[in-house]
């Protein structure tokens, strides 16, 4: 089912890829407000669950293929006024590379203490107790 906003704007789905101990962070070509590194992310599209549209956008982003593994939560982003998805996903295949040159123009693989450089607002807190978890200190 396609999430909708109060203003019947489509939600945003966001991956949450981790590998080999790092989180997958993918820099935007024109930056939302205080937004330029985020993490995989794009409109869930009509019949797409969140965590479907999330797989779908990694792929289209970075050409990594990923599995949803759940679903870590949902909120308002406080930045955007989006409704906003996110799910962690494992990788099944793929090297992560920039493919989506329009919206895109970085990526990094980036350790638990470095994530307050690339994004220093915080995070979710669903999506940080789970790194905390996830990735090595």
């Amino acid at each position: 089912m396609t999430r909708r906003t109060a203003e019947d704007r489509a939600g945003i789905a966001a991956a949450i890829v981790v590998r080999e101990g790092r989180l997958l962070m993918v820099r935007r070509r024109i930056s939302e407000g205080q937004l330029s590194w985020q993490f995989p992310a794009g409109e869930i599209e009509f019949g797409e669950s969140p965590e479907q549209a999330a797989v779908r956008e990694t792929a289209e982003e970075t050409g990594l293929g990923v599995v949803a593994v759940r679903l870590l939560g949902e909120r308002v982003h406080p930045k955007t006024g989006r409704l906003m998805s996110y799910t962690a996903c494992e990788v099944v295949s793929g090297i992560a590379e920039v493919v989506d040159t329009e919206e895109l123009d970085a990526l990094a693989w980036v350790a638990l203490a470095e994530i307050p450089e690339y994004v220093p607002y915080g995070l979710f807190d669903p999506v940080q107790e789970y790194l905390n978890i996830t990735l090595p200190s």
